[in-house]
């Protein structure tokens, strides 16, 4: 079996980049050469055989699989998920299943030799499978791809037993700075290995995520903070890790992580405060997901907290991304910061004709026949001025819903007031004026409106 695939020999292995290339042409060329002997080519037209079998097969097996998995009702999204991927690569899995089948049927009949390439053949189907079904953990669509198509070449390289020429064909393609030797061989070690270890960092990261945000025990603020902190801690680990693991001195690494940092301090001042003021902001907890703030003219609930700024929605749809800066040195009203209790003042006047002893009882009824306004805390109506055309008057009422807006509340308790007095026949005064001319001789003349 050694004349299909040969490898390169290990007693005296070339040590210049040239020499190296070209022994693996010359593999190349002896395994292709070798491919065209009969017992090489009746198993390759096995392996074309054994493909139309395959998609034939899954085909008719495919159609029913997919009306299987329609009736799978109620069933967990990652199962779902694993079965479509299943079924997006059926015609490969049914292939790796029949060309194994062949090659054990093949052993027992025959000798070793003669089913050896299609055995590679299943064997390379197999990998590339794998590879494909794991690869769908990478939710990147481009880290998927690189990392699918390096698998497929390396796993191919593996199973061609050409993996020890190419990794010191490799690895002889290197860069000296100083002590520090970088090889082609250490670069590509370095992507694969912080490509498997984030995507590894992302899947622990969000399955941590649901699971804390799904424990009512810990506080929303609380929440946003330990998965921002899961989150550093595992893709900073992974980072680090990743590059100790090929070999990569870190030494270095840190003096020019310092002197970038004290270049980029200058430019950063706004982006780092921004972020410390987020840590802070989860720290004391006075912000949190689901509370209703003002800050300036900007009124709304707290969709989320990110590292630099906070999303604010507001009752018009809008979402405003208020850096974090300006929530802890500006002034903001949280509305619900210690509870939900909100306590909202209507001003309004009636005319002086008008009893108010009956129209502070009117309009506390009145607010009361509103659904929101709390009823356990009664509404409150005082004078507040004798005006210029009206009693002037102040009612107060509380809510517990503010997420729920305010202006539509004011609205609501106006329009109870106003069909209140409508009934009772208080009249709500506009502003009248008097002018008096006086005449030359001293008489007077009045003009009202």
């Amino acid at each position: 079996m050694t004349d299909i695939l040969p490898k390169l020999p290990t007693e005296q292995p070339p040590q210049n980049t040239q020499d190296i290339a070209l022994s693996l042409v010359d593999q190349t060329q002896e395994f292709l050469m070798g491919l065209l002997r009969p017992w090489n080519a009746y198993q390759i037209a096995i392996a074309v055989v054994i493909f139309l079998v395959a998609t034939l097969v899954a085909r008719w097996l495919g159609h029913r699989m997919h009306e299987w998995m329609r009736t799978r009702e109620g069933w967990p999204m990652w199962r779902m998920r694993l079965l479509v991927v299943v079924h997006r690569r059926l015609r490969l899995l049914v292939f790796v299943v029949l060309t194994y089948i062949v090659v054990w049927v093949m052993q027992e009949l025959t000798w070793p030799s003669r089913s050896y390439i299609l055995g590679v053949i299943g064997e390379l189907a197999f990998v590339w499978y794998v590879i494909a079904i794991s690869t769908r953990l990478i939710n990147n669509a481009f880290a998927r791809k690189v990392v699918r198509y390096v698998g497929w070449t390396w796993g191919t390289i593996s199973v061609l037993n050409l993996s020890d020429s190419v990794q010191t064909l490799l690895d002889s393609a290197a860069i000296h700075f100083g002590d520090i030797r970088i090889s082609v061989w250490l670069i590509v070690q370095a992507i694969v290995t912080l490509v498997v270890l984030f995507a590894g960092a992302r899947v622990i990261s969000t399955t941590s995520a649901e699971r804390i945000r799904g424990n009512g025990d810990i506080s929303p603020s609380l929440q946003v903070l330990a998965i921002k902190f899961m989150q550093v801690v595992l893709y900073s680990g992974a980072f680090f890790l990743g590059l100790r693991s090929v070999g990569f001195d870190l030494t270095g690494l840190a003096v020019l992580s310092g002197a970038i940092g004290v270049g980029l301090g200058f430019g950063l001042q706004k982006v780092v405060s921004n972020l410390v003021s987020g840590i802070i902001i989860l720290l004391d907890k006075s912000i949190k997901p689901g509370d209703v703030i003002s800050l300036g003219e900007t009124f709304g609930w707290i969709e989320s907290l990110g590292a630099r700024y906070v999303s604010v929605v507001t009752r018009d749809g809008k979402e405003y991304l208020i850096p974090n800066e300006d929530l802890i040195t500006g002034q903001v009203v949280n509305w619900s910061h210690s509870n939900e209790f909100v306590r909202l003042d209507l001003f309004f006047g009636t005319a002086y004709h008008d009893d108010p002893h009956l129209v502070r009882k009117i309009a506390i009824d009145a607010a009361l026949t509103v659904e929101r306004v709390l009823k356990d805390r009664k509404p409150v109506c005082h004078i507040v001025n004798f005006g210029n055309s009206s009693v002037d008057y102040i009612l107060r009422f509380w809510i517990k819903d503010p997420t729920a807006g305010l202006t539509n509340i004011k609205g609501d308790v106006y329009l109870a007031l106003w069909d209140a007095f409508a009934e009772h026949n208080v009249s709500i005064p506009f502003p009248q004026s008097e002018v008096r001319l006086l005449p030359a001789n001293g008489g007077e003349k009045g003009i009202s409106d």
